[in-house]
């Protein structure tokens, strides 16, 4: 099986980590890829919005399958670019197309799509500079502290969650006025749901699903979850108040009619679903959908697999997922993700990386990292996961720590609380 897997980040390395352990890979091409890519398999120079680029490759090596890693592809519409184009008629492909990837490029989509099929979700109002005035009235209805979402595609920047109503008005229309470019000239507004977050992952061939199990991932730069929102500083799996009741609502609420719910609404489903959760009282409800793996959460995912991801993803593009085996491992997975100092603010980049060839019972999966001159350097904000296993949830993070502390790169940062909300009973 000749692959092209979509990515450059910790995620992709992730996916990659896994994908080269099939005995079906014969060979694996990462676009653009990383310096920890570049070690299992071989990058290629081509941008992932680069549709005719990927199409030219997928032809001149012969590709059989390709794995979409990020959203913007996907929303864009990588699938139906490939899929219109008759040379690639058995070509597989993990993700969605455009239609089922407006679960992730806009809220105001997921919350129809939520309400329509009964899945439990936050009350809401989507806003444009039309309505503007009903959406500060629907404001004022609700308690502090008060949601605005940017309905499209913002980088991860797009949510904005204000205690104060008459900031949260003059929010609202900053946004549509263009805060967030186009992604943001329809805003939903959210009630504010209490409770602790959680992720659940889930694939799918459009039929069948497969739960890839729980998540717990750190957003906030700083300890004790302060300071400024990152694109994730850590994650734990599985996560301990997860317990079979819980998941069974999950399932039963959420997973399946989410699944049946696209097959109902016509929408030919293949790929990840990531589920963003909050947990209120035992009550799960629908934060968001992305329509890919999370990143740091793929780190440690992945590892859990126990399944073989390339049968797996067979299985995913081709409609045969209720005939394929599948198993976790039921060890704790955590990692530490190291950051450039400054993020998520300005940071520099090309600080070269050492001690990570000391790692031991670890696993070093690189995010913003490239090759220059035979040298590892930082290439982004959040630059290195470290991701270890352990029977008991301490276990793993000590291991994850104590490999940390072999790393080193100028102004090296990470969280050293990881996991520590939820040690108690592991």
């Amino acid at each position: 099986m000749r692959v092209l897997l979509l990515g450059s980040g910790g995620r992709e390395h992730a996916l990659a980590w896994k994908m080269v352990q099939s005995p079906e890979l014969e060979k694996l091409y990462v676009a653009p890829g990383n310096a920890g890519t570049a070690g299992i398999a071989e990058n290629v120079n081509i941008s992932v919005t680069d549709f005719e680029a990927i199409a030219a490759f997928v032809v001149e090596k012969d590709i059989q399958m390709v794995v979409v890693g990020p959203e913007d592809p996907l929303v864009e519409g990588i699938r139906d670019f490939l899929q219109c184009d008759v040379r690639f008629k058995d070509l597989m492909i993990v993700g969605p197309g455009k239609d089922g990837a407006i679960l992730e490029g806009s809220k105001d989509f997921a919350k129809q799509f939520m309400k329509r099929h009964g899945i439990p979700t936050a009350a809401y109002m989507t806003v444009t500079p039309e309505n503007v005035a009903a959406g500060q009235e629907f404001l004022a209805t609700l308690r502090p502290p008060y949601v605005l979402k940017a309905d499209g595609l913002a980088a991860g920047k797009g949510v904005l969650i204000l205690q104060d109503l008459k900031e949260a008005q003059r929010e609202l229309e900053s946004m549509l006025g263009g805060k967030f470019g186009k992604a943001s000239s329809r805003v939903v507004i959210e009630e504010f749901l209490h409770g602790i977050e959680i992720s659940v992952f889930a694939v799918t061939d459009g039929k069948d699903y497969k739960i890839l199990g729980s998540a717990k991932d750190y957003k906030r730069i700083g300890e004790g979850d302060t300071g400024l929102n990152t694109g994730g500083m850590g994650a734990v799996s599985p996560v301990p108040f997860a317990d079979e009741a819980f998941n069974r609502k999950v399932e039963e609420k959420i997973i399946r009619p989410t699944v049946e719910g696209l097959k109902k609404d016509g929408i030919d489903y293949r790929g990840f679903i990531f589920f963003g959760l909050m947990n209120d009282n035992g009550g799960p409800a629908v934060i968001e959908y992305n329509v890919r793996m999370g990143d740091p959460e793929t780190e440690v995912v992945m590892p859990r697999l126990k399944t073989d991801l390339v049968q797996l993803f067979r299985a995913v593009a081709t409609g045969c997922l209720a005939d394929t085996a599948f198993a976790l491992d039921e060890r704790y997975c955590t990692t530490v993700m190291l950051v450039a100092g400054g993020y998520p603010g300005s940071y520099e980049k090309g600080n070269v990386i050492s001690g990570f060839e000391k790692v031991e019972d670890s696993i070093v999966f690189h995010a913003g990292t490239k090759l220059a001159e035979g040298q590892i350097v930082t290439n982004g904000g959040r630059v290195m996961a470290v991701s270890s296993f352990g029977h008991k949830m301490e276990e793993a993070l000590q291991r994850s720590y104590c490999n940390v502390a072999k790393i080193t790169f100028k102004d090296m940062n990470y969280r050293r609380d990881i996991g520590q909300d939820l040690l108690s009973g592991c």
